[in-house]
């Protein structure tokens, strides 16, 4: 549950989701960025909840922010929604600048529609030739951002210079299932020798207080991996 904060009564704001999801701890971080209380409802989402089929007809997927019985889908608009309705409470998410703003949704976009296609493929790997293709795949979109960190950081902590954002937060979200997918199958995605920056970066992500709150377990999201990969593997077994 969020701090308290923001001026906002008590069932006004409810995320639902689920508790493993990367596009669903995006959203924690940034309430818990901005000091925002509301209310979590877990989502089993081999059962989904009236609440979620009213409230994401399109998509029916977590995370949806209910605000004032309104629902918005999709993290990244709800992200972008957070920094609007709550201007000036807690640090903003994305830059004030008009073009600062549209590099980071840029960026933002660019980890949604590029790199996690490519690091999927390696969480979906059951094999050593399907792991060994799927990184060699994956790491020109790692080797992409390691520059854009470079170059949108310019020499600071995040993505966004000293200010912590939506770019991070759009990233970090997946750092859980990189660091598992990687004990799995003994690869090494953001590997420090090849992308320091980001290895770096990594780091300092999962050290800010608003992510280590929301942060799951790495020991759960392992066993939740290992139980996938075993339903994946007999799914193969039996075709």
């Amino acid at each position: 549950m969020a701090a308290p904060g923001g001026g906002i009564g008590a069932g006004e704001l409810r995320l639902l989701g689920t508790w493993s999801s990367p596009w669903v701890i995006r959203v924690r971080v940034a309430l818990g960025l901005k000091g925002l209380s509301y209310e979590y409802m877990e989502e089993d989402l081999a059962n989904k909840s009236e609440l979620l089929l009213r409230s994401n007809p399109v998509h029916k997927k977590v995370p949806v922010l209910i605000h004032g019985g309104r629902p918005v889908c999709e993290s990244l608009v709800i992200l972008q929604y957070i920094d609007e309705i709550w201007r000036g409470t807690g640090p903003a998410l994305l830059p004030s600048d008009p073009y600062d703003r549209a590099t980071a949704r840029f960026w933002a976009a660019y980890i949604n529609d590029t790199f996690f296609p490519a690091f999927r493929a390696l969480f979906r790997s059951l094999t050593d030739e399907q792991r060994a293709e799927a990184l060699q795949n994956a790491l020109p979109a790692v080797d992409t951002l390691e520059r854009a960190f470079t170059e949108c950081s310019k020499g600071k902590a995040f993505f966004g210079g000293d200010a912590f954002g939506i770019v991070d937060i759009a990233l970090g979200s997946h750092l859980v299932w990189i660091r598992v997918v990687d004990e799995v199958g003994g690869t090494n995605l953001l590997d420090g020798a090849k992308f320091p920056g980001l290895a770096a970066w990594a780091d300092r992500f999962v050290a800010v207080d608003a992510v280590k709150n929301v942060m799951p377990d790495v020991g759960k999201v392992l066993e939740q991996y290992k139980g996938f990969r075993a339903k994946w593997i007999a799914a193969a077994d039996s075709t």
